[in-house]
């Protein structure tokens, strides 16, 4: 904008620029004292260096604003107030007491504008071109440290997310990373070390809707939680998972997301968590676990059976023989019969309550399966391991329903 005189010149008259120059120190003198004074965090008397680089501030901004009213037509640098609001961002505030600043800076400018307005014979108008001038410098000097602070803000938490994604790398390798790096990587995160973590392996289909592998997306999570929802195979670390309010978090923040809950277990074992959940998950996906979000630790019976199926196959294989020429149907009745017998105690009553069969009909098959193992059922041992096979079998035929 230009400033016009009462000769009506396209700009401010030499002079006048040249008499608001020499009096640039004394008016910066005023207005420090003024930011000092009013903004508290601003007030460090004894910190000379700080002080120098206020006055610094203070006086570049007032020397761009005359370069501006004197020429108004000529490249303006927003970077220096770039950097302000970069330095706002390093210190941790937020920009309401630079705002605050430059509103005390401009007051104090106007005040010394309209001190000297009589004796250089500046007109009403004048002044008013001024005034506007100001108010438009002002909201370029906000809107350029402004650009700073966001891209300082946007820097500093990428800079977070690439540390707290090394951290999570280093928690979940195999062998673990030394305790003394991720305890150095953790401070540079800014991330608190936990007794105890529990990792949460997702399916990246939330709800089985139809998505893109790595498309995972969950609500805000407490910044405590170390998320790879970007990684191929998406997981979290939860710290301290049974903490106060801890497990009200997670149902909360997966709610209708497919994923499993691996144990609690130390920090150094992140990994072991991680690899329990995957394992759970993929019994999950197969129909062997429930769907929906479960915790390992409310299935661990059905996570050892099935840890080596070869294994558990051969087991099945022999444990399961006596039944093997019975007809399908038979087959079924009665090995049902046999895994309550075995889980819920000896008592035909007991049984016929869990299968919603009459006690009779337990009698009955319990009978054939006297006939069929002999005296095997007295070994515990063989009870043992027929659990285990029977157990396999069960979970494998609800899988198929």
């Amino acid at each position: 904008m230009a400033i016009k005189s009462d000769s009506s010149e396209s700009r401010t008259p030499a002079d006048i620029v040249k008499t608001l120059r020499s009096g640039i120190g004394r008016v910066s003198q005023e207005v420090i004292e003024e930011i000092q004074t009013r903004i508290p965090e601003y007030a460090r008397p004894d910190d000379e260096f700080y002080i120098k680089v206020i006055r610094m501030a203070v006086e570049q901004a007032i020397e761009g604003f005359l370069d501006h009213i004197a020429n108004p037509g000529a490249p303006w640098d927003p970077e220096p107030f770039r950097m302000i609001g970069r330095g706002e961002a390093a210190e941790g505030r937020n920009l309401e007491p630079l705002q605050t600043a430059m509103r005390l800076g401009a007051r104090v400018g106007w005040r010394r504008l309209t001190e000297i307005a009589d004796p250089l014979g500046l007109s009403p108008q004048s002044l008013y071109d001024l005034a506007e001038a100001i108010f438009v410098y002002l909201d370029q000097l906000a809107d350029a440290a402004a650009e700073g602070f966001e891209e300082a803000r946007a820097h500093a938490a990428g800079e977070i997310e690439r540390r707290r994604n090394r951290l999570l790398d280093l928690l979940l390798s195999q062998p673990p990373a030394s305790p003394e790096a991720i305890a150095d990587l953790a401070k540079a995160a800014g991330w608190r070390l936990p007794r105890t973590v529990a990792c949460v392996a997702l399916d990246d289909q939330p709800s089985r809707v139809p998505a893109q592998r790595g498309a995972c997306r969950l609500p805000a999570l407490p910044p405590d939680v170390l998320s790879g929802l970007d990684r191929p195979a998406p997981c979290l670390l939860v710290p301290d998972p049974s903490g106060p309010g801890q497990a009200q978090m997670l149902e909360q923040a997966l709610r209708g997301h497919w994923g499993t809950i691996g144990p609690a277990v130390p920090l150094a074992a992140a990994a072991t968590s991680l690899r329990w959940a995957r394992e759970a998950l993929e019994l999950s996906r197969r129909g062997l676990l429930p769907r929906g979000l479960l915790r390992c630790e409310d299935h661990m019976a059905t996570l050892v059976v099935f840890k080596d199926e070869e294994l558990v196959s051969a087991l099945a294989e022999v444990r399961l023989a006596p039944l093997a020429h019975l007809r399908p149907a038979q087959q079924d009745r009665l090995a049902e019969t046999l895994l309550a017998w075995l889980r819920h105690g000896r008592g035909a009553g007991e049984v016929a309550a869990r299968l919603h069969v009459h006690p009779q009909t337990v009698r009955y098959r319990l009978r054939q399966l006297e006939e069929l193992y002999g005296d095997q059922l007295a070994d515990p041992d063989i009870r043992f391991e027929l659990e285990i096979a029977l157990r396999a079998r069960q979970a494998v035929m609800d899988s198929k329903r």
